[in-house]
């Protein structure tokens, strides 16, 4: 009797094992339906509502997670892992999804229930030197009516010191424009230019001397001097969004028609950044180089358009280029989609595009011109091997 029942426990013994492996493997195949019909459906709603809970639920997964979960079904998609890479347990992915929760960190904890705290949903994706999610970009702007309240300038600060010459440039883009320069805040200015300015909303001027326009203007002449041709547009966008009775919400979608005017009247622009500086306060926005002082640069990207992974590549060349040059001087890489800002930036225009954060509310003009001289010398550096690169590609 014991003998025939160490055969039944011996047969037995398979079809358990077999019974759990098919409930894995249908497990792994709901999930994976569910995912793909989410996706469907986040893309669906996410025209009609800006946003979809499905699609955040749907962050939670990495895409190591994801390829896990399809090695269930087939292992040859897990040849694709990292070898460091450890696969987290069925128990702690159960509980993400049934909670949006993740475990360790604190803002999926606290994002939907502190105000304004979803911004630092913003991914970063190369930090620079003291970069981390309390010294994220910040975007914000007083009412309108406060934006066209005109601001008294500090004609003495104005006044930049002299840079040494730039040699004469040995390649030059002989007159084409293939540089786009723009400034979706364009009012957006800093508080050392404005008489009586003390705190960050009190930054905002329309003088085209003193605010991004002013900028855009100094980076356009440090990469003509260098051989890059630029086109800078000049447009009052506070002005433009009162005479249409427009928000400061709305800036993007106002410069977006000036940026698509301008690619369709130049075919020769190649690369786009939309200049803006950020509310952060010096400490954060200042970097030290060889005893001077110089204003930190931060390059933004769109998750929200198809071009973002080009941009992307674009920004990260950019960044590594001025950390080998100006060590800490770039703040690094961020990402947005469309729950944390515009989450485009006209950036889906181009696929060499970039929003650049120029300092923030308490650097003065001397500070943002040694920044933009050393952007410009690693940008030209960057424009004559891409070119390089491409002529060779045809």
């Amino acid at each position: 009797m014991k003998k025939n029942n160490r055969l039944l426990y011996r047969w037995k013994k398979p079809k358990n094992e077999t019974f759990l492996k098919r409930a894995v493997f249908f497990s792994a195949i709901v999930l994976i339906l569910f995912i793909t019909v989410s996706l469907l459906a986040s893309s669906f709603f996410e025209k009609r509502f800006q946003s979809s809970s499905l699609k955040g639920t749907l962050h939670i997964f990495s895409t190591e997670q994801l390829v896990t979960f399809m090695g269930t079904v087939n292992p040859y998609f897990e040849q694709g892992l990292p070898n460091s890479y450890q696969p987290p347990s069925i128990q702690s992915l159960s509980f993400e999804l049934a909670t949006n929760i993740k475990p360790g960190d604190i803002r999926s904890l606290l994002g939907r229930e502190l105000p304004g705290f979803a911004i630092f949903d913003t991914e970063i994706i190369v930090a620079g030197e003291g970069t981390d999610y309390t010294t994220i970009p910040i975007e914000s702007a007083p009412p309108l009516d406060v934006l066209l309240k005109e601001r008294e300038v500090a004609e003495e600060k104005l006044k930049v010191e002299d840079t040494p010459n730039t040699p004469e440039p040995d390649l030059t883009t002989n007159g084409s424009k293939v540089v786009y320069l723009y400034q979706s805040h364009s009012y957006e200015s800093f508080l050392p230019l404005l008489k009586d300015a003390k705190v960050p909303n009190d930054a905002h001027t329309s003088n085209p001397e003193a605010n991004m326009i002013r900028v855009g203007g100094m980076l356009a002449k440090e990469l003509e001097q260098r051989g890059i041709g630029v086109q800078q547009d000049k447009t009052n966008i506070g002005q433009k969004l009162n005479d249409r009775g427009w928000s400061t919400n709305n800036a993007y979608k106002l410069s977006r028609e000036i940026v698509e005017a301008a690619v369709t009247g130049n075919q020769d622009i190649t690369f786009s950044f939309d200049l803006h500086r950020d509310s952060l306060r010096k400490d954060k926005t200042t970097a030290t180089i060889n005893g001077e002082n110089y204003a930190k640069l931060m390059f933004v990207i769109g998750e929200a358009n198809p071009n973002y992974e080009r941009n992307e590549q674009l920004a990260r060349e950019l960044h590594d280029l001025l950390e080998d040059k100006y060590p800490g001087l770039s703040r690094g890489v961020f990402k947005k989609n469309k729950s944390q800002g515009n989450g485009v930036y006209n950036q889906d225009l181009s696929d060499r595009a970039a929003l650049i954060e120029v300092g923030g509310v308490d650097n003065n003009l001397d500070e943002i011109q040694r920044s933009l001289s050393a952007f410009a010398e690693v940008f030209t550096e960057f424009y004559w091997k891409d070119e390089k690169v491409n002529a060779g590609g045809q």
